[in-house]
């Protein structure tokens, strides 16, 4: 993109339980992220649209690569909670080597030396229904790592249409304000020969030029909210390319803030939220693993059994001739039993019971925050669009307001003052507009994400 201008150690996702949509865009995450990573760091494009942003933030933004990096995390503790269900295999090896002492016995000669090399095994038999447990929590919680990736995507692409918004608006408002400051310089040059025909006092020429003078700061202004829109958009995306041929290079934005109504019902919205929200479902998923944590500490009560074995050589000489050769294989059943721990397991098992309802009352509030957050993002949604609606009918009144002031004045049946007047009306209604506009665009998209929608540009 642009310059210059621009949780618990312990989960497997389970296709079933996942949402196809995200399914497809976990693909894109986690496939083209390693992708791009290769790549060299891209140049500002000539354009920028939407899509293509969003694109690359599901790529390259931060927040997206450190929630795939857990993911990772979480595949690499499965594996090591999987080790203890697997046989355990060591091989072990010494060797000595002393010289005989000829002082004490004068018949000793030479250096003894000794080796051996065994290899043992262990198997886990029985563990309580620890060893399983541990896996179904680490699965469990790899599970919530993936439904907390796709709460980060749906955040973070949120986060780069409201930027791309911003960048429109602030463009949009730039070329209100070269409109404004256009007509208004055409004011200056009518009042000037106005006043050189004898219809006008030099006043009309003055008050031309002192509101020329004032439209320049609104204009300012809103060139640099263009500039910072576009940081802002750069960072939302995370394009990282400091050359210094981007620094100055801004990409052509292609899109509008326009305003198409679309109608959300209460009752089906929080189903959907429900439904959908994935950190009410990755809430579900720690609780589930909290459960087996609970069962992972109760098999501190039960006994473990494993399989042991091992094969060891061990070879010792005299004078540099080895005649000594011990070799043997052992196989048989070992158990432990913590008859009386000092009451440690009870601990850890209320300890275990009190986080799982912890994670209870937290999927409770969480899910009480969503219904919050889906009232407000319909209530505005409905305030954006009755906002939409009004501004546009004001600025269709305004330009005919301004089209009969300049009628009145052309004919002298007006002041200047009223065409000075009816356009700093204009102007108003059309940045007015611009900014409803925006708040809808940036409503809708906020109450998609309370339903826990996908972006429907990169949705399959």
């Amino acid at each position: 993109m642009p310059h210059p201008t621009p949780r618990c150690r312990n989960c497997s996702p389970s296709p079933n339980n996942m949402n196809p949509r995200f399914s497809r865009l976990l693909l894109v995450a986690l496939s083209g992220l390693s992708f791009a990573a290769a790549q060299p760091a891209p140049d500002v494009p000539v354009q920028l649209d939407l899509r293509t942003a969003l694109t690359y933030a599901l790529e390259n933004n931060f927040a997206i690569r450190q929630a795939r990096e857990r993911i990772r995390e979480q595949e690499g503790l499965i594996l090591e909670v999987k080790s203890q269900a697997l046989p355990n295999a060591s091989l072990d090896s010494s060797y000595s080597r002393s010289a005989d002492d000829l002082r004490t016995d004068p018949n000793a000669q030479g250096i003894n030396q000794t080796w051996s090399i065994g290899l043992n095994v262990r198997q886990t038999l029985y563990s309580g229904g620890g060893v399983e447990a541990a896996l179904d929590a680490q699965r469990l919680v790899r599970e919530s790592a993936l439904l907390e990736l796709q709460a980060v995507i749906n955040d973070a692409l949120l986060d780069v249409r409201t930027r791309f918004y911003d960048v429109l608006l602030a463009r949009e408002q730039i070329d209100v304000q070269e409109q404004n400051v256009a007509l208004l310089r055409e004011q200056l040059q009518t009042a000037r020969n106005r006043f050189e025909a004898g219809a006008v006092s030099n006043f009309d020429v003055l008050r031309a030029e002192v509101a020329v003078a004032n439209a320049q700061a609104p204009l300012i202004r809103v060139r640099n909210q263009f500039r910072i829109a576009i940081d802002e958009l750069r960072r939302a995306m995370g394009f990282f390319n400091p050359s210094p041929e981007n620094v100055s290079k801004v990409p052509e934005f292609i899109g509008d803030l326009g305003f198409t109504p679309v109608s959300y019902e209460l009752q089906p919205s929080l189903a959907t939220a429900l439904e959908k929200r994935p950190e009410l479902r990755r809430l579900t998923k720690i609780e589930e693993a909290r459960e087996a944590g609970v069962t992972f500490e109760k098999a501190g009560y039960k006994p473990d059994l494993a399989l042991v074995g091992g094969y060891q050589v061990r070879k010792a000489n005299d004078s540099n001739r080895f005649k000594d050769s011990l070799d043997g294989w052992t196989i048989g059943l070992q158990s432990s039993w913590a008859v009386f721990d000092g009451r440690a397991t009870r601990g850890r098992v209320a300890q275990a019971r009190s986080q799982l309802e912890q994670a209870r009352l937290l999927t409770q509030e969480q899910t009480l925050s969503v219904e919050v957050e889906v009232r407000r993002a319909l209530s505005s949604l409905q305030e954006g669009a009755e906002l939409a609606e009004a501004a546009q009918k004001v600025v269709q009144q305004a330009e005919e307001a301004l089209r009969l002031a300049d009628a009145r004045y052309a004919a002298g049946s007006a002041t200047q003052l009223d065409v000075l007047e009816t356009r700093v009306a204009l102007t108003e209604a059309r940045t007015n507009q611009l900014e409803a506009n925006y708040r809808y665009n940036v409503a809708l998209a906020a109450l998609r994400r309370a339903l826990g929608e996908s972006d429907a540009l990169i949705a399959p």
